[in-house]
């Protein structure tokens, strides 16, 4: 029989080979060897399976969604010809497909946004502006409308129609060709050979968010850049544009919301702390189809101090925090959704004598079928077990089950080992929430993957005085405060205090008794104060 290699269909559908087998692991594709798959079981997966049954969003929305990149080329240098529309740009943005605009990164930046980051920045016609990921102009056009001199001001992107775009507003909107100062270009790729001996007063962009591009080059990116372990786009173009910015100069990036808290992007954060931070704001959700919220950062290009403040803007309120209180954070979030009250509250807790789960706990992921619909039942069946969803787990116990899966876990793309599902004690804790909440199981109970567990030791208390400790009201106060997340991950469970001592104290838990040992009071909006501050 004719056969595809596992690589090949990977490459075809634009996902991973790890989602190729575990497609084969839940028997949609037929393997004639071993990265072989059956070219028959192939053409039978796309046309009944693809884009009907829940396999991997992602994927299925490419198989749908095929890129009209040529299509639209042709009919935006018509439009271009006509010369009868100014917003072209925004047209341009919304007849590419939705495949490719996630693939590239592509979402332009409503002029608000642009306007609003570069309020308050000093510009000179002399002043130098570039934009490494210039799309179609957005940040360009208003540069020059705040006083930049067309000459000098300078946008790359790997987009040729943007680049057509950018210069076709440019020209339109002040009469000037710009030339080559805006040029079809891979900044990353060529910034160093392209921009060498350049430096640039005012550096302003919105970077793609998580494009996807090859590991082994992003890691090249980042070494050549001193971006770190952070390999998303986004951090890969701020460390490369530092590398341009004159001393003195200012430097916006608008990023995804995961820049500020998520891990990954601890060694940019850290490289950004080095900067003077002039703000920090919260645009809220300003993309199309994006469920991140997007913020804004403005940095100056001088060494910080201890004593700087950063100027944060969210929820429609506007308040002042010490540069110190983000070094401080865990992993260096910026969580600058805190105010600086609160932030002295995070910092009291965390100088009280605790221990945290890093390295004192055995993690399990819950189980993924590959296909619910195909292995679970609503009901209970011969030959199936109850397992638990994540929305079974509440702080006062679990709820009866009402999901059955099939006893026969080798069908499955994701099982812990057993031997963990089975020990004499556990801890499962609900997965896809933005609130914490822990449950300690001794009946060896299996979870879907909308749940995970672990088993801890060396932490010095019970497992059940732990939940206790983890479902506290305080606990999921500081949980918010500083990752701010609707998924519970393992690595920010890893550094949540674990106040053990508190049990020496008090032989039962009661919030009010937690709350007094920790020194701290719960105020009328629902925050928390440290309790020798209440009067002030």
């Amino acid at each position: 029989m004719e056969g595809l290699t596992v690589r090949k269909i990977a490459k075809d559908l634009n996902v991973s080979v790890v989602t190729v087998r575990n497609w084969i692991k839940s028997g949609y594709l037929v393997e004639l060897e071993n990265g072989v798959i059956c070219k028959e079981s192939f053409k039978v997966f796309l046309n009944e399976i693809a884009g009907k049954r829940k396999l991997c969003s992602r994927a299925n929305k490419l198989l749908k969604d095929g890129n009209n990149y040529s299509e639209v080329t042709k009919h935006l240098k018509e439009l271009i010809r006509s010369g009868c529309s100014d917003e072209v740009g925004s047209m341009y943005e919304g007849m590419l497909s939705d495949s490719y605009r996630n693939r590239e990164g592509i979402y332009y930046t409503p002029v608000w946004v642009v306007r609003d980051m570069l309020r308050g920045i000093k510009v000179g016609s002399r002043v130098k502006f570039l934009d490494p990921c210039c799309g179609s102009g957005n940040f360009l056009i208003e540069a020059i409308r705040c006083g930049v001199s067309p000459c000098n001001v300078y946008g790359v992107d790997v987009d040729e129609n943007a680049v057509l775009i950018a210069k076709y507003r440019i020209k339109k909107e002040f009469g000037v060709d710009v030339g080559d100062n805006i040029r079809v270009l891979d900044f990353l790729d060529k910034a160093s050979e392209v921009f060498c001996g350049l430096e640039f007063d005012l550096i302003f962009t919105n970077p793609p968010w998580g494009k996807k591009i090859d590991r082994v080059i992003r890691k090249k990116y980042a070494k050549l850049y001193g971006g770190g372990d952070s390999l998303d786009t986004a951090s890969l173009f701020l460390a490369a544009s530092l590398k341009f910015l004159r001393k003195g100069g200012f430097l916006g990036f608008l990023v995804q919301e995961a820049f500020f808290k998520v891990g990954s992007f601890e060694a940019i954060r850290k490289r950004v702390l080095e900067k003077k931070i002039i703000r920090f704001v919260d645009y809220g959700y300003v993309f199309r189809g994006i469920s991140s919220r997007a913020y804004g950062l403005v940095i100056e290009n001088e060494r910080s101090r201890l004593s700087d403040t950063v100027v944060c803007q969210y929820g429609g309120k506007e308040y002042s925090r010490g540069v110190d209180s983000f070094l401080r954070n865990p992993k260096c979030i910026f969580n600058f959704w805190v105010s600086d009250k609160e932030s002295k509250v995070i910092d009291h807790l965390y100088s009280i004598k605790h221990v945290t789960l890093k390295g004192r706990a055995r993690w399990g992921l819950g189980i993924i079928t590959g296909d619910n619909r195909r292995f679970c039942s609503d009901t209970p069946k011969d030959g199936y077990l109850p397992v638990y969803r994540g929305s079974d787990i509440t702080k006062g116990g679990l709820k009866e089950p009402s999901t059955f899966i099939v006893n026969d876990f080798s069908k499955f793309q994701q099982v812990a080992p057993l031997e963990l599902y089975h020990a004499k004690e556990k801890i499962i804790y609900r997965f896809i929430s933005s609130e914490l909440c822990f449950y300690c199981d001794t009946k060896q109970r299996y979870i879907l993957n909308s749940a995970n567990f672990f088993i801890p030791f060396g932490i010095g208390i019970s497992s059940s005085q732990l939940v206790m400790l983890l479902n506290s009201d305080i606990i999921g106060w500081l949980f918010k405060k500083l990752f701010m997340t609707h998924k519970v991950l393992k690595s920010d469970l890893e550094l949540l205090p674990i106040h053990y001592e508190y049990f020496l104290f008090y032989k039962k838990f009661k919030e009010s008794d937690y709350l007094n040992y920790l020194g701290v009071v719960k105020t009328d909006d629902g925050s928390y104060s440290l309790k020798n501050k209440i009067s002030g």
